[in-house]
């Protein structure tokens, strides 16, 4: 397969502390058949291997900022932590505008920053665990630190580079 052939995933670096929080979540409430992969905050879903993607990448001169999770999101088959910033949503922007050219129907479409920590189930088991979460649920910080570019296998991810935050 030729580069430009290669799909790439871009998904946000978040603390540990955060981190380890989202993996435990996903890890205790994902179809582990069907858990490839640690949690993450998917920027772009879909670019090609190509040079100018990591010039732009590498470019980029971003500080470390703080992401607020304000919320839970009902996914149907799954939940996801809603996650907002001035900082990302700039960020997002920035990015699209740079990619627009090889930008997917999907990463065309409005940008939601959230972590899933459960999808792929049934939404019986969905609308339990978000009852559950909600229960107890209240606005925190995690702290944005970079950029993890990814190749996508059909499943699990490749790690392709990290581009940290200044």
């Amino acid at each position: 397969m030729e580069n430009s052939e290669k799909v790439l995933i871009l998904t946000l670096w978040m603390d540990q502390r955060s981190q380890a929080f989202f993996d435990l979540l996903r890890l205790e409430h994902f179809p582990p058949e069907r858990n490839f992969l640690k949690a993450h905050l998917t920027l772009f879903h879909k670019l090609p291997d190509l040079p100018e993607i990591i010039e732009q990448l590498s470019a980029l001169s971003v500080s470390s900022f703080k992401l607020n999770a304000i919320g839970l999101i009902n996914l149907g088959a799954g939940v996801a932590f809603r996650m907002e910033a001035q900082e990302l949503t700039a960020l997002r922007a920035h990015l699209a505008s740079a990619f627009s050219v090889h930008l997917s129907p999907q990463d065309k479409q409005g940008f939601r920053g959230h972590v899933t920590v459960q999808n792929k189930t049934s939404p019986e088991i969905a609308r339990a665990l978000l009852a559950e979460l909600s229960d107890t649920f209240k606005p925190f910080e995690v702290e944005a630190t970079g950029l993890d570019l990814w190749y996508y296998l059909g499943g699990p991810w490749e790690h392709k580079q990290f581009f940290p935050f200044i």
